[in-house]
C-alpha cells in the first residue's frame, strides 16, 4: 500500500524525529541513576542498610542464588567402590564443539568394566558450557552440578580440571528459593 502524502504529514515534525521517546528513555535511566547513586552513597555512611539498590547486586558480598539446572564447572561421578562410572567411551571428546575434553583410556582389572579413564582432563578456558557431554555420555558419568561458577586464575594451567580434581568435586546443595531476580 502507497502512503499519500494526507497520512504522512499527520505526524507531527516532533513525532517523526522521536525526541519525545528519546526523552522519556533519558528520564527512565536517569532516574534509575540518580535513585542507586543516593542508595549506595547512603550505604556507605551506614543509612539506609535494608534498602536495595535497583539492580546492582554487591558482588562478592551479595550473590545470586544459583537455580537447579545451571550449567556450572564439571564433575566425574564415582561408583561405590570409588572408582569413576567413566567407561572411557570417547563420546564426550568426539562430541565436545570446543574439542576441551582430552580422555586416555586403559584396560580395567574389573571384568565387568571393558575400560576406564587413566587420563581424563577439561580445559576450562576452552570449555563453552554447553553441556553435551554431560548429554552424550551414556553412563551418566560426567555432570555439570557443581554450582561452582567463578573461574579464575593467574595460570592457564590452573584451568586444565584433571581426573582426580574432577572426582573430589561435589554436586550442588538444593537452591534456596529465590528472593531477588
Amino acid at each position: 500500500m502507497k502512503t499519500t502524502e494526507k497520512e504522512k504529514s499527520s505526524l507531527g515534525l516532533l513525532e517523526r524525529l522521536y525526541v519525545g521517546e528519546v526523552v522519556k528513555g533519558l528520564a527512565i535511566t536517569a532516574r534509575h541513576f540518580f535513585r542507586n547513586l543516593f542508595i549506595h552513597t547512603a550505604h556507605l555512611f551506614g543509612l539506609m542498610k535494608s534498602k536495595k539498590g535497583a539492580v546492582t547486586i554487591q558482588y562478592p558480598e551479595e550473590r545470586r542464588v544459583i537455580p537447579a539446572g545451571y550449567r556450572a564447572r564439571h564433575r566425574l561421578v564415582q561408583r561405590e567402590d570409588g572408582s569413576p562410572r567413566c567407561v572411557a567411551c570417547m563420546l564426550c571428546p568426539t562430541i565436545c564443539p570446543a574439542q576441551c575434553i582430552h580422555v586416555r583410556a586403559g584396560e580395567s582389572r574389573d571384568p565387568a568394566i571393558e575400560k576406564y579413564p587413566v587420563e581424563f582432563n577439561i580445559v576450562l578456558d576452552r570449555c563453552i558450557m554447553c553441556g553435551l557431554c554431560v548429554e552424550a555420555c551414556p553412563v551418566d558419568a560426567i555432570r555439570m552440578d557443581t554450582g561452582i561458577v567463578e573461574m579464575s586464575a593467574y595460570d592457564r594451567e590452573e584451568f586444565v580440571n584433571r581426573r582426580d580434581l574432577l572426582l573430589s568435586m561435589h554436586p550442588q546443595k538444593p537452591p534456596l528459593p529465590e528472593t531477588r531476580l
